[in-house]
């Protein structure tokens, strides 16, 4: 084979392999993460301590909208070696970096019903999209 009929399919596999961008998930569960980078595409998953059978649940109070959509609602689970009701698990929510920009994603630990009280947890977080 001559070196142009080579040179074409190897340009061709470069250009596609410089076209995908690396998505790896990012996992985020505390706010010295913060500021966390990401890539257009790249699924963040928040994780963060919650307990709801006291009556305190996360809010999500600036979800970062412009940069950031939501890939469903929060899923609570507790921990699998816990059978004590009443016990603490984790909240988790899943974002997909949907344009590039900043935000601040903000959440607040508090009874929904106290809303008047401050929140006894907040986690506020950069998030850079490019």
């Amino acid at each position: 084979m001559t070196a142009p009929r080579l040179l074409v399919p190897l340009s061709l596999a470069l250009i596609s392999a410089c076209a995908q961008q690396p998505t790896q998930p990012v996992e985020l569960d505390a706010e010295s993460e913060c500021p966390t980078r990401l890539q257009v595409g790249q699924v963040l998953t928040l994780t963060l301590p919650s307990n709801p059978s006291t009556g305190y649940r996360w809010r999500i109070e600036n979800p970062a909208s412009n940069v950031l959509r939501s890939l469903g609602p929060e899923v609570y689970s507790a921990p699998e070696d816990e059978d004590v009701v009443g016990s603490a698990g984790a909240s988790t929510w899943r974002y997909e970096a949907s344009s590039t920009g900043n935000a601040q994603l903000v959440l607040v630990y508090q009874q929904p019903w106290a809303t008047d009280i401050a929140p006894v947890q907040t986690f506020d977080c950069k998030i850079i999209v490019r």
